[in-house]
């Protein structure tokens, strides 16, 4: 990306707290956080050092992600990162993640402090200040009684442990309180976490009252600053996702609506963690309630063929019933939050929605160029080969501009030498099961084959040989020229509708490299011939990097991440890649 290019994305940016990414195609090659996007991304047209000026020549985009707070984007920066592991990110090596507070599925819960929940915990956090947390959950403890002890001590005991003696539990392991009433305190501890400060505060109010009164003056101090602690807790930038223990995943859904344009922005949370967000482009509805009928339509054509979450949270109500009602027979509740950490999550989903320009015009106009009604789902195609061995396929989807890789397929083709017939023999495999009903995928709006004239001819012969109707065009890489079936486009380089059909070839291209070198790995690499590294030591590279391509463009610093590579055997491996 040109600098003169990169300030000119920038003055489109919105000056809020948020995350951004520099995007090298689909990939994603660096993320960080910022107070004011806009001046923070602007100040990578004078990059602070040789490596960051490599990573901005590198990209050709840029992505971003609004927050209400530092904090939040001091969070999502953190999943981000550790989701798409970005080249030009410094990469913890332990992979910590920030502390939770679960209470367990257990029929007398848990409560606890940790970086790894168990499986159906109700979860809470994640939180930046662990201090902080420790005397809260203290506080909670003496306050409400919840256990924290092991399931193992929890077990056949008949008499309470010294927690009961200290006052941090109530001991439910031998019936000195019943479960219906132990319930009622985790029920009050859940209220807490979800913004109800007032469930411990002003039991801590009227016992450090108590104290100061009897002249306790060394508790009651102590029950003061545990109060400031608590009080402090939901102010202090610690923005809890809470999950229910039947709700790990969720989604919150955002509409705006310009003109004839619509945006629906998607933020994901799973277990309780803030770790993807999306922008999706539609067609506007005209007259009525106009954002709860596209709200509608995006329900109803986002989620046929996902994963569906365990809720939905939107900023309004979707237009009838049906769809609700259908989403409610999947187990999937749809609500609308009135206040409280939903309703601010909806509103930083509007917030989304609402800001930065919009992505999705290259599409509208890859549509009027190619004289087709719509390119919201585009299906790309390449094949790689060595010297005609191990040949495959890949056959990778975007969806609305973006990557949809639950969509993506890949195929194993008879070895020769001959780019044309092993082109035709894909599209082929992926039009016939078309046509027969074997593919669970909808029919693309167009197919893009990655090469030229012959590439597309040997794809046009595949889709008159099934019968597949389903527009095709091919990318040559080398002038980044258009073919057509009625001839050739050449585009200017800052075309957003290029720019679309770079990003698929780019990724099917990516994707068929990558499947081909994982079958020459399987067989022999050229690590077996780099001294220092056995099989242990291979396997532990191939794994990490996932191909020896992606090992011989690692630093020495990503090599001595790996386990039994050390910075003489990084260096080596460098040297002989």
């Amino acid at each position: 990306m040109e600098r003169s290019e990169l300030r000119d994305r920038a003055a489109e940016l919105p000056s809020d707290p948020g995350v951004y990414q520099f995007l090298d195609g689909d990939d994603v090659v660096y993320v960080g956080k910022a107070v004011d996007i806009r001046d923070r991304v602007r100040s990578y047209a004078d990059p602070r050092s040789e490596r960051i000026g490599q990573m901005v020549e590198r990209a050709d985009s840029i992505d971003i992600a609004v927050t209400d707070t530092e904090t939040q984007a001091l969070l999502l920066e953190a999943n981000l990162i550790k989701r798409h592991q970005p080249r030009y990110n410094v990469r913890l090596k332990d992979d910590k993640s920030y502390p939770l507070v679960q209470l367990t599925a257990h029929p007398i819960p848990r409560i606890e402090v940790t970086r790894d929940p168990d499986p159906g915990a109700t979860v809470f956090g994640p939180f930046t200040d662990k201090g902080r947390v420790d005397v809260v959950v203290k506080a909670l403890r003496e306050t409400y009684g919840l256990r924290g002890c092991s399931d193992h001590k929890y077990a056949n005991r008949d008499r309470p442990c010294l927690d009961y003696e200290m006052g941090l539990c109530t001991a439910p392991c031998t019936g000195a309180i019943d479960t219906e009433a132990y319930r009622e305190d985790v029920e009050s501890v859940i209220r807490f976490f979800e913004g109800e400060t007032g469930a411990l505060a002003d039991p801590l109010r009227r016992a450090m009252d108590e104290a100061a009164e009897s002249e306790q003056f060394e508790r009651a101090a102590n029950l003061r600053d545990r109060l400031d602690a608590v009080e402090s807790f939901h102010g202090a930038g610690e923005e809890a996702v809470s999950t229910r223990t039947d709700e790990r995943a969720i989604d919150v859904l955002g509409v705006a609506v310009e003109g004839d344009a619509a945006t629906v922005a998607r933020l994901h949370s799973e277990r309780g963690q803030l770790v993807d967000r999306s922008r999706h482009h539609l067609d506007a509805p005209e007259g009525g309630e106009r954002s709860a009928a596209v709200l509608t339509a995006f329900l109803t054509q986002y989620y046929a063929e996902r994963e569906l979450p365990d809720a939905i949270l939107c900023s309004e109500r979707p237009d009838g019933s049906d769809v609700t009602a259908w989403l409610n027979t999947e187990g999937v509740d749809v609500r609308v939050p009135g206040a409280g950490r939903e309703s601010k999550l909806v509103e930083l989903a509007l917030k989304n929605a609402r800001s930065g320009p919009d992505r999705g015009d290259g599409l509208g106009k890859l549509a009027d160029a190619l004289g087709v009604s719509s390119v919201s789902r585009i299906e790309g195609f390449d094949v790689s080969h060595a010297g005609g061995t191990a040949v495959v396929g890949s056959n990778v989807c975007f969806v609305d501009g973006s990557a949809a890789k639950s969509d993506y397929r890949r195929k194993r083709l008879d070895d020769g030498n001959d780019d044309y017939a092993r082109m035709r023999d894909l599209v082929r495999w992926r039009a016939e099961r078309a046509v027969e009903g074997r593919d669970d995928r909808p029919d693309p709006d167009l197919l893009l084959i990655d090469g030229g004239e012959g590439q597309l001819g040997a794809a046009q012969d595949a889709l008159a040989e099934t019968g597949w109707d389903v527009p095709v065009v091919a990318l040559a890489k080398e002038r980044e020229l258009v073919i057509t079936p009625t001839g050739v486009r050449d585009w200017k380089r800052d075309d957003p509708a290029l720019h679309v059909l770079q990003r698929v070839r780019d990724e099917a291209h990516r994707f068929a490299v990558q499947y081909h070198q994982t079958l020459r790995d399987d067989v022999r690499t050229v690590l077996d011939d780099v001294p220092g590294v056995g099989e242990k030591t291979r396997t532990a590279l191939l794994r990490r990097f996932g191909s020896v391509e992606n090992v011989r463009k690692a630093s020495t610093a990503d090599l001595t991440d790996v386990p039994g590579v050390g910075e003489g055997t990084a260096q080596t491996i460098c040297e002989r890649l």
